[in-house]
């Protein structure tokens, strides 16, 4: 345990709620808890720390939402973990490339994705809120499969924030799933992913678990509770915590490239 004191453990706890439930609606929830995170440990902590204890926490919250959502949504749980072992070798090839590159020139790429995907979503209001009628071609699943997993996991490995929100957005449309349906496969995606980069950050020795294990109880109640909303407020409330969360993760990026 970091020596900080109980006014940054109060906040940080605070931040880990509140990122579990908005990580539990729509994805994103890193966005929050990460630069608290990076904030609250004390000066002079490496990165690594920051990243390893995000991780320890953030997979709690994931998983309690997963629960939550394969309890009460139709979720197809086996395609769900097809995807998320696609996302795992993703993220790890991911993390081997950026350990030899900047991720820096890839932002302004990234930026200009989730405008256009933001303006589409805006544009098309019937987009995400209902599932199609029709069954999901096995070409639409393998697509998923190697977008929504090996390349959205890559890019978790390679840069990370948003992940959560770019397979929201990815299942919505390659699989006609709801925005509601989306989510909750999204977390279970998101637990193949996060597991794998906790055992790598704990096998490098990089992770507070005192402080993680306060803060994941957090992370866990907000997790569960942005399950429960996202499930009885539905596809449009979804829609607008998506819009949200979009264009606060363009907002987070340019700050990242052009002033920070």
């Amino acid at each position: 345990m970091p020596d900080i004191s109980l006014t940054i453990v109060v906040v940080l706890c605070l931040a880990s709620l509140a990122a579990g439930w908005i990580d539990a609606v729509v994805g994103g929830g890193g966005l929050l808890l990460l630069p608290a995170m990076l904030l609250g440990l004390p000066g002079g902590t490496p990165a690594a720390y920051a990243l390893g204890t995000n991780k320890a926490v953030a997979i709690v919250g994931t998983t309690g939402a997963a629960v939550t959502y394969a309890r009460k949504a139709p979720v197809d749980v086996r395609l769900a973990v097809r995807i998320g072992l696609a996302a795992l070798a993703g993220s790890t090839a991911g993390a081997f490339v950026a350990a030899g590159m900047s991720t820096d020139v890839l932002k302004p790429v990234v930026m200009v994705v989730l405008l256009g995907v933001g303006t589409f979503v805006m544009l098309r209001p019937t987009f995400g809120t209902a599932p199609s009628t029709e069954p999901v071609s096995a070409r639409r699943v393998l697509a998923a499969i190697g977008l929504a997993g090996l390349g959205i996991g890559f890019y978790d490995g390679l840069i990370g924030p948003g992940t959560g929100t770019f397979l929201v957005l990815a299942l919505t449309a390659l699989l006609h799933f709801d925005l509601v349906t989306a989510s909750a496969t999204a977390k279970i995606v998101n637990c193949c992913t996060n597991a794998g980069a906790l055992a790598t950050f704990a096998w490098k020795g990089t992770v507070y678990w005192q402080l993680a294990a306060l803060m994941a109880v957090f992370n866990l109640v907000g997790g569960m509770v942005g399950a429960h909303t996202a499930l009885k407020k539905g596809s449009g409330f979804v829609r607008v915590v998506l819009l949200t969360v979009v264009f606060a993760l363009v907002a987070n990026l340019a700050y990242q490239q052009w002033v920070a």
